[in-house]
């Protein structure tokens, strides 16, 4: 799991119709942030966005596919992240909304992760 510099500027710069996307390098490939929420990642030179159950549905169609983690003597893993549409990775339209979804799916995974308060 790797990425170029080249191809981790060229994601940032096109999630960022959202608005602003910074990355952050991890285990060979990156992290992309918005809103101080981790909503997608590189690995390989591919964009993978965060999804629920719905956002997976809707870019199977499209020819996505789940990250799958693999590590050596493990079992593969299929993480929470969809591979974002070929026709995404030309199209600022369709980037902007894919990667909107991504996002409040990821906003969404934040604040049900937050602990309760003991009263």
């Amino acid at each position: 799991m790797a990425v170029s510099g080249e191809y981790l500027e060229f994601a940032c710069e096109l999630l960022a119709v959202i608005g602003p996307v910074r990355a952050r390098r991890m285990f060979g490939g990156a992290g992309l942030y918005a809103d101080d929420v981790m909503f997608a990642l590189i690995a390989d030179d591919q964009i993978y966005i965060k999804v629920d159950d719905a956002l997976a549905a809707d870019l199977e169609p499209e020819g996505s596919g789940p990250f799958i983690y693999e590590r050596e003597g493990a079992e593969p893993v299929a993480m929470g992240y969809w591979r974002l549409p070929e026709a995404a990775l030309d199209d600022p339209d369709e980037a902007r909304r894919w990667a909107r979804r991504a996002l409040d799916v990821a906003l969404t995974a934040k604040v049900s992760r937050r602990p309760r308060r003991k009263r």
